[in-house]
C-alpha cells in the first residue's frame, strides 16, 4: 500500500517559492524585516501554502508550563 502524502505538491511549490525568494533577498517577514533565517523561510512558505487551501498539517500548540508562568506574574 502506497504511503500516504503528508504534504502536497502545491504546499512544497509554496515553500520552495519562499526559499527562492530568501536566497534572492526579497523574502519579508510579517514585521516588514528581511528574512534570513531557513526555518523561517519554511514557516512561511508553509503559512502561505495553508492560506492558499493547500494540504499542509496543523501548526502545533505551544506548550505550557505551570512553573514559568506562575514566575511570571510574580
Amino acid at each position: 500500500m502506497a504511503k500516504k502524502r503528508r504534504y502536497s505538491k502545491k504546499a512544497s511549490s509554496t515553500v520552495e517559492s519562499a526559499m527562492r525568494r530568501r536566497k534572492h533577498g526579497t523574502l519579508k517577514s510579517g514585521s516588514g524585516r528581511k528574512v534570513k533565517s531557513r526555518k523561517q523561510a519554511i514557516a512561511i512558505g508553509l503559512n502561505e501554502a495553508r492560506e492558499k487551501g493547500a494540504k499542509v498539517p496543523r501548526k502545533r500548540a505551544a506548550k505550557k508550563s505551570s512553573r514559568t508562568a506562575g514566575a511570571r506574574k510574580r
